[in-house]
């Protein structure tokens, strides 16, 4: 039962980061979305969308956590990590949790217009692909969700 709290708990805190880092985003006009990579109790990537700040469609927090996740650990491989992201990622940043051979993924808000972890798609649970991401949606969902939706409030009114 402890063990239980404890990864609860564990969970909340890196989500947290990653709200944290999502915010930075919102100094360069990207969507706040925050993602961060533990291994080993220590993270060693934390990142936010920079797709705007960079005009790179790939620029965003999962794949660019993942980038520089690759370079301390030096491998592309990361079968050990967890990432924990504020958004349930796209298809784009699941294929490439999925290559790095990503173990374990937790996010906070759902996306019901591009989730590809269990919302629109199971990309992290698929049978037929040789790599499978253990899930958890949901954490701090609705602080993640409430990021997003100011942030987009805010980008309307100013329309």
């Amino acid at each position: 039962m402890l063990e239980a709290i404890l990864a609860v708990v564990d969970n909340v805190m890196l989500i947290e980061l990653a709200r944290q880092e999502a915010a930075l985003a919102l100094e360069h006009g990207d969507v706040p979305v925050g993602a961060v990579i533990e291994l080993d109790g220590e993270i060693i990537a934390r990142r936010h969308n920079e797709r705007e700040l960079l005009q790179d469609p790939t620029a965003h927090a999962e794949v660019l956590a993942i980038r520089d996740a690759a370079q301390v650990v030096g491998s592309w491989r990361l079968p050990q990590a967890r990432l924990a992201v504020t958004l349930e990622p796209c298809l784009m940043c699941a294929g490439t949790m999925l290559s790095a051979r990503i173990p374990h993924l937790i996010f906070g808000a759902y996306d019901p217009k591009g989730g590809a972890c269990g919302t629109l798609y199971t990309v992290c649970d698929d049978a037929r692909l040789n790599h499978k991401i253990a899930t958890i949606g949901g954490v701090q969902e609705e602080a993640c969700a409430k990021l997003l939706r100011d942030f987009f409030a805010n980008l309307r009114s100013q329309r």
